[in-house]
């Protein structure tokens, strides 16, 4: 891959991954920390949401073992997001891709 040619991309890249944290952010604090109920458990799968939304499963567990290792274990966190992020939401996702890939092609 020849980088200096996607040089070109660098600006409108950085401006897409700065929104992208800014509304993961400000909707998970917004928006599902109230829906999930505004306790401890609610704040760490909130805290998996953002590592999910900014970047894969693993980030998402990372995230919820910081918040772990300061201020507790969350059992319903750590059984919830896991099963939704990894396998729930591949179920979804997969027909919405292959749907989307009909229309547009």
């Amino acid at each position: 891959i020849d980088l200096f040619k996607l040089s070109s991309l660098f600006g409108p890249i950085l401006i897409i991954v700065i929104c992208q944290a800014i509304f993961i952010v400000i909707y998970s604090i917004f928006i599902c920390f109230k829906v999930l109920g505004k306790n401890f458990d609610s704040a760490v799968m909130i805290s998996g949401l953002i590592g999910h939304g900014l970047g894969a499963t693993p980030t998402a567990l990372a995230n919820m073992t910081s918040i772990s290792d300061k201020y507790g274990y969350s059992k319903k966190a750590f059984l919830v997001v896991p099963l939704v992020a990894a396998f729930l939401l591949d179920l979804f996702t997969m027909p919405c891709i292959i749907l989307f890939i009909n229309i547009l092609s």
